[in-house]
């Protein structure tokens, strides 16, 4: 079983693309059991989809390899949720985590479709508008994309996050506007709409991006974060 472990949120706009990115996980995998869990605001938590998979007669028994489950981060970097909520939720059970999924390369070329559908050009300043997060492991992971999107994209692309780590998105805008930007492109690097995505509005920039998912690739990349805790 694949449980694909999202942070959870309120807004409708955000479960409905999160649920497409699961449908797509499927689709690619159909003969795999592939169900939902979150570390927040959703139900069902990561702890009690991992418990239906491992414990009693109503869950799967575990493969040749004693593994009943894989919990699959849709988060794009490490911190407390994959540490702390999705470590918990298999620790001492026939269960693996997954990577989170980022950093990947791939996750730039999605960018790079957010900022071509948003009209971007080269002429202007982009900004990478991370969620952030105290992890320092969190911040390589964000730095590994942003050196990934700076190589696909012709123009300058510098970072801000929205919160823990500096600068935040609203200083990384007014310093591209500051570097001479004809206008300023916020390309959101957010799995889905939200509170985080809803907030780049305010942040000064011309354009913000749509979130990154739905979109094939990252399907691909959840299916193989969950081929490699398997092996």
């Amino acid at each position: 079983m694949l449980v694909a472990c999202a942070h959870g949120t309120r807004s409708a706009a955000g479960r409905a693309v999160v649920r497409a990115l699961v449908e797509d996980v499927r689709r690619l995998r159909p003969g795999l059991d592939v169900r939902e869990a979150f570390v927040d605001v959703q139900e069902p938590t990561v702890g009690d989809a991992v418990g239906e998979a491992v414990v009693g007669a109503a869950g799967p028994t575990p493969g040749p390899d004693g593994v009943a489950a894989v919990v699959a981060p849709l988060l794009l970097s490490t911190g407390v949720h994959v540490r702390h909520d999705i470590g918990a939720a298999v620790a001492d059970r026939p269960a693996v985590a997954a990577e989170p999924l980022g950093p990947d390369d791939r996750l730039a070329g999605v960018l790079v479709d957010r900022l071509v559908e948003a009209g971007a050009t080269a002429d202007d300043g982009v900004v990478l508008a991370a969620a952030g997060s105290s992890d320092p492991a969190a911040v390589v992971a964000v730095g590994a994309v942003l050196a990934a999107l700076r190589a696909r994209w012709p123009g300058p692309v510098t970072v801000g996050y929205g919160a823990a780590a500096r600068p935040d998105v609203a200083t990384a805008v007014a310093d591209a506007r500051a570097a001479g930007a004809r206008r300023v492109v916020v390309a959101s690097y957010l799995l889905a709409p939200g509170h985080f995505h809803g907030a780049l509005a305010g942040a000064g920039a011309d354009v913000v991006t749509a979130p990154l998912a739905p979109h094939p690739d990252l399907a691909r990349i959840v299916l193989d974060r969950y081929d490699a805790a398997l092996r």
